[in-house]
């Protein structure tokens, strides 16, 4: 699969749930996080297939985390050291942490 074929599928329960990206068969990333009514989204875990990791994959989820704060109207609480350090390196999104 080519990296821009990338598709990312948000898959929400009622207070847990994820954003993955399916690589291959029996192979997927994901980010996980729990959420309650308008949030704040907590992102607890990231989590990349060693074969697929650098190659930026587990920012892409965390950018679709970013995508729908913005659309939804929801801040986020990161906890997951991935995410935390990718809040660090993007300033821009401040206005978004919990």
């Amino acid at each position: 699969m080519a990296e821009t074929d990338y598709k990312i599928t948000r898959e929400q329960g009622a207070t847990r749930g994820r954003y993955v990206i399916r690589l291959a068969p029996g192979a997927e990333a994901e980010m996980t996080y729990r959420m309650g009514g308008k949030g704040p989204m907590v992102i607890d875990h990231t989590g990349v297939p060693p074969a697929y990791e650098g190659k930026g994959i587990a920012l892409r989820l965390v950018k679709a985390a970013i995508a729908d704060a913005r659309a939804e109207d929801f801040k986020i609480t990161p906890i997951c050291p991935y995410v935390v350090v990718q809040f660090r390196r993007h300033p821009e999104w401040t206005d978004l942490l919990a």
